[in-house]
């Protein structure tokens, strides 16, 4: 029996250096969980979701797993790790 999809997603936009970063490091985590990160830039976004952009846009870079907030400005490591090995 395997254990319930995750998914991983980073919110950001074109430019933010902080979100390069954190997409790196997501690449490399998820890719031990057998995962691939999204990405969803906040600005393109807002076109048909002014909302998600009005609730994030001021502390990108956020992860979200399984569509709900994980962790915002840094990926949490340790925590992202011992969440999707539950």
């Amino acid at each position: 029996m395997s254990g319930p999809s995750r998914s991983v997603t980073l919110l950001t936009r074109t430019g933010c250096g902080l979100c390069a970063t954190a997409l790196e490091q997501l690449r490399a985590i998820c890719a031990d969980f057998g995962l691939t990160p999204e990405t969803v830039d906040v600005d393109e976004a807002a076109a048909t979701d002014p909302e998600l952009r009005a609730e994030y846009g001021d502390r990108l870079p956020v992860v979200l797993l399984d569509g709900r907030e994980h962790s915002y400005f840094d990926v949490d490591e340790p925590r992202l790790r011992a969440d999707l090995g539950r």
